[in-house]
């Protein structure tokens, strides 16, 4: 038994590209998304400039030692990555109840060839 492969749809245009981004649904998607992009990098950037700074300026506050060979510059260089590590997963899960939905049905609009 062999089966037919799906038929292709047909190839978007500039105009449907352009019609999609000029729509409602387009707009709220791209406000969602910077909603959270834009806070969350300046969250980020601000975070990362204090380790810099205090790296720099504060040599005795961060080679405090807390414990054995650990010190505050150490502590502060791993919650570096786990922010890092944090942020993805809220962006993945943000993304999944915000973003996607709302991204896909857009694509299976340009895809049908509604406009």
């Amino acid at each position: 038994m062999t089966t037919a492969p799906p038929p292709e749809a047909p190839p978007a245009t500039d105009d449907s590209y352009a019609a999609v981004q000029q729509s409602p649904e387009f707009q709220s998607l791209r406000r969602a998304l910077r909603r959270f992009v834009f806070p969350m990098t300046v969250a980020f950037l601000l975070w990362y400039a204090l380790y810099v700074v205090l790296s720099a300026y504060a040599r005795d506050f961060m080679g405090k030692v807390l414990f054995g060979n650990i010190n505050v510059a150490l502590v502060f260089g791993l919650l570096q990555f786990l922010s890092t590590f944090l942020i993805a997963w809220a962006y993945a899960r943000f993304a999944d109840r915000n973003i996607d939905g709302q991204a896909d049905a857009i694509k299976a609009r340009i895809e049908g060839g509604d406009q």
